[in-house]
């Protein structure tokens, strides 16, 4: 059974999630820029500014993790699940997460965020 309380688990799953979301963004942001778009800017500006909620969502998350004295760490990797190492309160907590769950789950975020990103461009206008 995990010591560590719900809300600090989804904050770490955070920490997992969204280096990876900005990964994704950043390539898919160079893509933008070198691609043959006629109009490039509308979706630059569209991945800029889910680039710059993910960074706050994450520099918030990091926030917590600190103050709650919370730390994660990779552990081993291979083809089918990824480890991660969860220390709260001095003692560690292995978790392995299925490869295949972690793309799925990126791409969920993904969708989410180009989503709001729209939805308050939208809302502005």
């Amino acid at each position: 059974m995990s010591r560590i309380p719900n809300e600090a688990l989804v904050v770490l799953e955070t920490v997992i999630y969204l280096p990876m979301v900005l990964s994704i963004l950043e390539r898919d942001c160079k893509a933008f820029e070198q691609g043959t778009f006629k109009l490039k800017r509308p979706y630059i500006d569209l991945v800029h500014k889910a680039m710059k909620q993910v960074q706050s969502e994450l520099n918030a998350a990091h926030q917590y993790l600190q103050k709650n004295r919370l730390k994660i760490m990779r552990g081993n990797r291979d083809e089918l699940f990824s480890e991660y190492i969860f220390v709260y309160n001095n003692t560690e907590e292995h978790r392995r997460y299925s490869n295949i769950r972690l793309r799925n789950r990126v791409e969920e975020l993904l969708t989410i965020y180009l989503t709001q990103v729209q939805f308050k461009k939208e809302k502005d206008v």
